[in-house]
């Protein structure tokens, strides 16, 4: 397993992370724990080392499942977690201010609860699960950073960028406060490197790419027919005719990447890797025969520079998360 170095630290991770949004069971039907924690075992074994849970997965189960695994392993990892917004709101609204959100006492006591969870005296990465960049003067988050880290509870902090505003960020990143940015990046979503990426070059900010399938679309999976089950997130974020527009789309990104890749997965997570800047990518692998296939492709490496430049065209300019 490839390994990065983690921002302007000495620590490296993996370039294939694991996300753990599914393993919490919130909004995701069908994960069962026993599965769940035989599929984290396996991606320690392979070498995998970075793990990207949040406080709100599960109301706690997510973490609760990773600090297992870790202990029962005997391995050390470098878990990231979340604090979500007081308010509860995804995304940070543009009427929302800090102390509503993130006060200083806040971020430390969810803090808090996220080490009992995990079942350790320190976390790798905290973030701060949705962001406003109108907040980066304010002092309180900033107090809360010094704090935590002056007590040895987090050794790096970084932001959960809004969906689809890669941008909205950056601000805080110029405080040296901000070791890393999490950030929708793939195929449809190609914005970040635009701007976000040379800025986090530049100022030596790890890049965490989500979201690398677009929820199950860039697998290839998706088509009119799908269905998912009942209480299933999906079921909103390919409603009414966006299934049939995501097929269409998919099977024109096929044509340009069948000659290089054996999948469009494959394509979706290659694509990601080509970028320097980006330091890991963390689908959700839910399961053992996902976690095998997502190596397997990551260790095919990036794509050509000719693929990427006809990839360019792909871009698409939506948010199903409304």
């Amino acid at each position: 397993m490839l390994m990065k170095q983690f921002a302007k630290s000495k620590y490296k991770i993996s370039q294939l992370g694991f996300g753990c949004w599914g393993i919490g069971k919130t909004m995701w039907i069908g994960a069962e724990d026993a599965e769940s924690k035989k599929t984290l075992r396996k991606a320690i074994d392979a070498g995998i080392n970075f793990f990207d849970t949040a406080l709100v997965y599960g109301n706690g189960h997510s973490e609760k499942l990773v600090g297992e695994v870790e202990a029962d392993c005997g391995r050390e990892l470098f878990i990231a977690t979340k604090v979500p917004s007081k308010k509860n709101e995804w995304p940070a609204s543009d009427n929302s201010n800090l102390n509503e959100s993130f006060p200083t006492k806040y971020i430390i006591e969810k803090t808090e609860e996220s080490l009992r969870n995990l079942k350790r005296d320190y976390i790798d990465l905290q973030q701060f699960h949705v962001w406003n960049d109108k907040w980066a003067k304010e002092d309180e988050w900033k107090e809360a950073i010094h704090r935590l880290k002056k007590d040895g509870k987090v050794r790096f902090f970084g932001i959960s960028i809004n969906d689809h505003q890669p941008n909205n960020g950056i601000e805080a990143g110029r405080t040296g406060l901000i070791d890393s940015f999490q950030v929708i990046f793939n195929i449809f979503e190609q914005k970040p490197s635009e701007k976000l990426f040379p800025f986090c070059h530049e100022n030596k900010i790890s890049i965490l790419a989500r979201v690398p399938f677009d929820e199950g679309a860039l697998t290839g999976n998706i088509d009119p027919s799908t269905e998912f089950p009942v209480g299933d997130f999906r079921n909103s974020y390919f409603k009414d005719k966006r299934k049939v527009e995501v097929k269409l789309r998919t099977d024109e990104i096929w044509k340009d990447v069948k000659s290089e890749t054996e999948s469009l997965a494959e394509a979706a997570l290659r694509y990601i890797i080509s970028f320097e800047a980006v330091t890991s990518v963390i689908p959700g692998m839910r399961k053992e025969k996902n976690l095998n296939a997502n190596i397997k492709s990551i260790n095919k490496g990036p794509l050509s520079q000719e693929l990427l430049e006809e990839l360019k065209v792909h871009k698409w300019e939506k948010n199903f998360y409304l």
